[in-house]
């Protein structure tokens, strides 16, 4: 099994990057079996619509994780509740609309995704760790043993991170960070056969900070004033990662940063 993840994908910038990075990644490095994405900035920096949906099935997205900006357009909670291919943070409560877990499949392939968020530096949430053992075994239990588990870890610190891969090493196939929107170079296969990375990156402006332009956050630093955000609309590129699993065993046996510049891509 093949899998493609794309890292945060920001803004407009980062919506239309991913148009056009994912045909040519494709041709020149698939066939994927799933193609994942992190969606909770596409719109306008901060959650989801409909719309935006809409647009990302029909690039051929098979799923897509999210964080804590999912909140942030409240309008977006009826498809979170309707739609079993997008995904929530897990270890947020129950009551909260949507699910943070569940299996896609595609062409007689099934695969497992959990998504779930940090507890340093973000908001008070439930323990990830904790949610991941009840999870995970949910997931086997309808999937069965051998059921490859694509784990996005939408986290601030490194730390909590790696602590996540080791702690979710041989149990599933990759544990991915997403958030802080800089592609790592730690991607590697851990001891018992997850691939892990610390953060797959973003899709988006890079020509900025963070997806965002230079000139719209500087305000902040300097006099710490509210400021309104806007999206940097240079240096697009794709980050992702591929991801190739073992069919016997549900493990991972490679792992491989991608990151383009669209505006180059031919």
């Amino acid at each position: 099994m093949r899998l493609l993840f794309s890292g945060d994908v920001a803004w407009s910038t980062g919506r239309k990057a991913l148009a056009e990075a994912l045909p040519v990644i494709r041709r020149e490095r698939g066939p994927f079996d799933f193609v994942i994405i992190n969606c909770e900035n596409a719109a306008h920096g901060k959650g989801m619509t409909d719309k935006i949906f809409g647009e990302f099935l029909a690039l051929g997205v098979d799923a897509m994780t999210s964080g804590n900006h999912i909140w942030d357009k409240p309008a977006f909670f009826t498809v979170l509740d309707a739609e079993t291919r997008i995904f929530r943070p897990a270890n947020y409560p129950p009551s909260c609309p949507g699910r943070g877990h569940g299996i896609i499949e595609r062409k007689g392939k099934r695969l497992g995704i959990l998504n779930l968020e940090g507890q340093a530096f973000m908001p008070p949430i439930d323990s990830p760790f904790l949610c991941a053992d009840r999870l995970i075994d949910e997931l086997r239990r309808g999937g069965g043993e051998k059921l490859p588990i694509f784990v996005d870890f939408h986290a601030e610190a490194t730390s909590e991170k790696q602590a996540m891969g080791y702690y979710l090493d041989g149990r599933v196939c990759a544990v991915v960070g997403t958030h802080t929107h800089v592609q790592t170079a730690d991607e590697r296969i851990m001891p018992h056969g997850t691939a892990y990375i610390s953060d797959v990156g973003m899709t988006g402006g890079h020509d900025g900070i963070l997806g965002v332009s230079y000139a719209s956050v500087m305000p902040k630093f300097l006099d710490g004033l509210p400021t309104r955000f806007e999206a940097s609309e240079s240096g697009a590129a794709f980050n992702g990662v591929i991801v190739d699993v073992d069919d016997d065993t549900g493990l991972a046996v490679g792992i491989e940063r991608v990151k383009a510049e669209t505006g180059k891509m031919t």
